[in-house]
């Protein structure tokens, strides 16, 4: 989840450069007046919360939560206290991405489908209640990698103030330790269709099992960053480094094997590379390659 320590004089210089950006930010919201903040109560979001809270003030910010099968419920539940302990307004509204075809069948732009429902009911909302702006969590590090649901963002007009400014998931983490926030340590969590190879149909109860695999993963007490990857009677787990070690042998693994088929698995693998953001894709480009005549190693 984070790196290793920097030295100490690297590691000031960094936070100066840190500091510097969370000033920027703030003078960029009170140009503003206000926002709407598309609010997951992951770590970025709840940062640019925090930030505009301490700017604009609560009369002038407004967290929308978006809500379906895809977003998992302990994720909402965090989201929900940790608003309630910055007093961050929130507001809460129903997307039915489920119920569009073209996410549901789960193409390599799922995303895309999903943002634009998102910032189709949530734009209107802003504009009825007079906020000035209405932004998003994409953070810098975000725009290297495979991100369709940005092209949504853009055509709603929604703006990534955190991605704007250069502020890396590090920063965010960083800042978020010295303004108190929890979140500067909690693990990345994309929504839940995020676990389901490309292609394969996004359905309630794929995503209903694979969030009962996860919990049941955090309920034997694997802390740390974990996926669990849908692929039909099979799960694939991928558990960050630390954890890896912890759990790939022995009783320890019995009993995580347990937990995942519990959930309704039949056959549970654990990835020996571990954690990895992003590993659908990829095993999409390994297809891909693969069928242009490529020589890849098998997933």
């Amino acid at each position: 989840m984070r790196g290793p320590p920097l030295p100490f004089g690297m590691e000031r210089e960094q936070s100066i450069v840190s500091e510097n950006k969370e000033r920027a930010l703030a003078s960029w919201l009170i140009e503003r007046g206000s926002v709407a903040i598309g609010y997951s109560g992951g770590v970025d979001s709840a940062y640019l919360a925090r930030v505009a809270l301490d700017a604009v003030g609560a009369a002038r910010v407004l967290g929308i939560i978006g809500r379906s099968a895809s977003y998992p419920e302990s994720q909402w539940v965090a989201a929900r206290a940790l608003a309630r302990e910055i007093g961050l307004p929130v507001l809460e509204i129903d997307t039915d991405e489920l119920n569009d075809p073209r996410y549901a069948a789960n193409p390599t732009n799922r995303c895309y489908f999903c943002k634009t429902e998102l910032w189709s009911r949530l734009t209107p909302i802003a504009r009825e209640r007079g906020l000035a702006v209405v932004v998003d969590g994409t953070n810098a590090d975000d725009l290297l990698g495979h991100r369709p649901g940005a092209q949504a963002a853009r055509e709603h007009g929604v703006v990534s103030p955190l991605a704007e400014l250069g502020f890396t998931k590090a920063e965010i983490r960083e800042r978020s330790k010295a303004l108190g926030l929890p979140t500067w340590e909690q693990p990345s969590s994309p929504c839940l269709s995020s676990r389901l190879p490309y292609g394969t149909p996004v359905t309630v109860g794929r995503l209903k099992r694979v969030e009962a695999a996860e919990a049941a993963l955090r309920k034997i007490g694997i802390v740390g960053d974990l996926r669990v990857r849908h692929f039909g009677s099979r799960a694939r787990v991928e558990l960050a480094a630390v954890e890896l070690k912890a759990w790939e042998t022995g009783e320890a693994r019995k009993i995580l094997e347990s937990a995942v088929r519990a959930a309704g698995y039949e056959d549970v693998e654990l990835d020996p590379r571990g954690f990895r953001s992003g590993a659908l894709n990829e095993l999409t480009r390994s297809r891909r390659e693969s069928d242009n005549g490529a020589t890849v190693s098998g997933d």
